[in-house]
């Protein structure tokens, strides 16, 4: 007899599982339910068709080939049932019943199944203040919200949003108000940084100043006390610490939950963040019910400890391994060492594996170089600065993670995706130094930035790069704890004397060996060039000549000034 697959939800792996099985097993009976009406679409596009960089929702729910993925598509083109508006309410796991009610008409019914595949992703998270609940204050969970959204931003309808929350939604979506509309939009985070789950503080405040840069408020350190306004005229301000800030639409982006209540009531484990617990085939507790994407919990490969990670692209892997195991293969999904990118205006970022709070919290030792290099050979016209951190462990050597950021979004996310594959296996720094990559002027530079990366890691290992942080350096200088040995040519230094005057030497890298009697040796220096090799190379001089007291900022100029421009610029 063919086999009855049921697959719950489809948004994005309930689909690419129904497309390989139907592939791989002709006769199969597959029926997809979904609570909406709107099936298989990229959800991860939604901030986009907000934007305008997606001109309609078909373009959110289209195939490669333009063609629109509802209900008939999916019995036409693939022989797949839909039952849409249909919610799942229990399992019979003992009869191998699903239990579902028709949310149109109230209707229950019971479908019978040999394989079920739960796919039911997750949920918005709505802050228990008061007023999260008025009109116009929207979470991004479907089509209809954006829809909704998209449609009142294009009517005039308004003016000033508050985005609730910086994690990568909150971000594109304070993006997309602002860029295209014009909406005067402040983000609001409780952490003390933007992205705070994918980034450390020094790479994060390169995101932040970027979204200042565009128009957008950012107020970190804030808790949400309310949302003011009523049922009938929607919202008229959010409430913090600080005050009111006028409004007229709120965008909850505060964490997801995972749709798994019905499936923990018919017995299948959950994790502690709320989502199932698969093996690596992507089966439950139970070995004939499934699941993956949102709604399940997956192992950090570097951590080795159990996460959620909320992408498309994960998804959609874990539909074809199930659709295989489903038809009798053993295919495997080992984890994920949580890659992730976003667009931020004009800038990409892209991080894999743990940051530095990540990885102390699951008890490494981390210690972090920072470089800034051209993404391309420096001469090449169409060359950017690229900002990388790297991240590994003191005792091992082990890399635990990477950070990056730059203009050029494509060639951010490559070095990554470079890194990314590697952190599973246990990389080590020197097989960072030695990573082989494409060189050719227009795309990379000859000793790219990666390996250079691991390089200043490695000499930061062995105790010849002693290194401080950009925005550690403005600390202790504000306070009076350090001068400034800055190498570069006057010409390039005279303002930043102008400023602060004697705090600031400058002695140019050709002639510091002539000009060692002029350096301080009794209290701390901070070496700066424009983007720290010849600071480097300084602090070897300096300690060859006997002064030891000296750090080199990370990144120098480059970073000082993508992440302070006020030390640079103001008094």
């Amino acid at each position: 007899m063919p086999k009855k697959v049921i697959i719950i939800g489809a948004v994005a792996l309930g689909p690419k599982v129904a497309c390989r099985l139907r592939r791989i097993d002709p006769d199969a009976e597959i029926t997809v339910i979904d609570r909406d009406s709107l099936i298989s679409y990229g959800g991860c596009g939604i901030p986009y068709y907000v934007g305008g960089d997606v001109s309609d929702l078909e373009g959110l729910c289209s195939t490669s080939s333009h063609a629109v993925r509802d209900i008939e598509f999916f019995r036409t083109c693939k022989d797949i049932s839909i039952l849409s508006s249909v919610e799942a309410t229990g399992i019979n796991r003992r009869d191998k019943k699903l239990e579902v009610r028709h949310l149109e008409d109230d209707r229950k019914e019971e479908l019978e199944y040999d394989k079920l595949v739960i796919a039911t992703g997750s949920t918005p998270f709505r802050p228990p203040f008061p007023g999260s609940d008025l009109p116009d204050v929207f979470t991004i969970s479907n089509l209809h919200s954006a829809r909704t959204i998209k449609d009142k931003i294009s009517k005039g309808l308004v003016e000033k949003a508050v985005v609730i929350g910086a994690g990568a939604i909150g971000i594109e979506m304070a993006e997309a108000l602002a860029d295209l509309w014009g909406v005067e939009t402040t983000i609001i985070e409780m952490a003390d940084q933007v992205l705070p789950a994918a980034l450390g503080k020094n790479m994060a405040r390169v995101v932040e100043n970027q979204l200042i840069t565009n128009g957008v408020k950012v107020m970190l350190s804030q808790k949400v006390e309310q949302i003011n306004g009523d049922k009938e005229s929607g919202v008229e301000s959010v409430v913090t610490s600080e005050g009111a800030i006028p409004c007229d639409l709120v965008v909850l982006s505060a964490g997801i939950r995972p749709n798994t209540k019905f499936a923990s009531d018919a017995g299948l484990a959950i994790g502690n963040s709320g989502a199932l617990l698969v093996d690596r085939r992507m089966r439950t507790t139970d070995p004939d019910i499934y699941a993956g994407g949102d709604c399940i919990e997956l192992r950090n490969l570097v951590s080795g400890e159990n996460m959620t990670m909320p992408l498309g692209s994960l998804a959609n892997r874990q539909g074809r391994i199930i659709a295989t195991n489903i038809n009798g293969g053993n295919s495997h999904f080992k984890g994920t060492v949580g890659t992730f990118c976003v667009k931020v205006f004009e800038i990409g970022v892209a991080t894999a594996g743990l940051t530095s709070i990540q990885a102390k919290a699951t008890g490494f030792d981390p210690v972090h170089s920072i470089v800034v290099q051209h993404d391309r050979a420096h001469f090449y016209p169409t060359a950017q600065l690229m900002y990388i951190k790297l991240i590994a462990d003191k005792k091992s050597r082990q890399i635990l993670g990477i950070e990056a950021v730059g203009a050029q979004g494509d060639a951010v996310k490559a070095r990554v995706d470079a890194v990314a594959p590697l952190l599973a296996g246990g990389v080590e720094i020197d097989d960072i130094c030695n990573l082989e990559t494409g060189y050719a002027p227009p795309v990379a530079s000859a000793m790219d930035i990666i390996n250079n990366a691991g390089n200043t890691l490695d000499n930061i290992f062995e105790g010849m790069n002693k290194p401080i942080d950009v925005l550690d350096f403005i600390k202790e200088f504000k306070q009076g704890k350090t001068k400034v040995l800055d190498i570069r040519d006057y010409k390039e230094v005279k303002p930043l004397i102008d400023r602060y005057g004697d705090r600031w030497i400058n002695i140019p890298q050709a002639e510091l060996r002539e000009r060692i009697d002029e350096i301080p040796t009794d209290e701390s220096l901070c070496l700066l060039c424009n983007t720290g090799p010849r600071s480097y190379e300084a602090q070897i001089v300096l300690k060859n000549n006997g002064i030891t007291n000296t750090k080199n900022i990370q990144g120098g100029y480059g970073m000082l000034i993508v992440i302070a421009p006020e030390f640079i610029y103001n008094s």
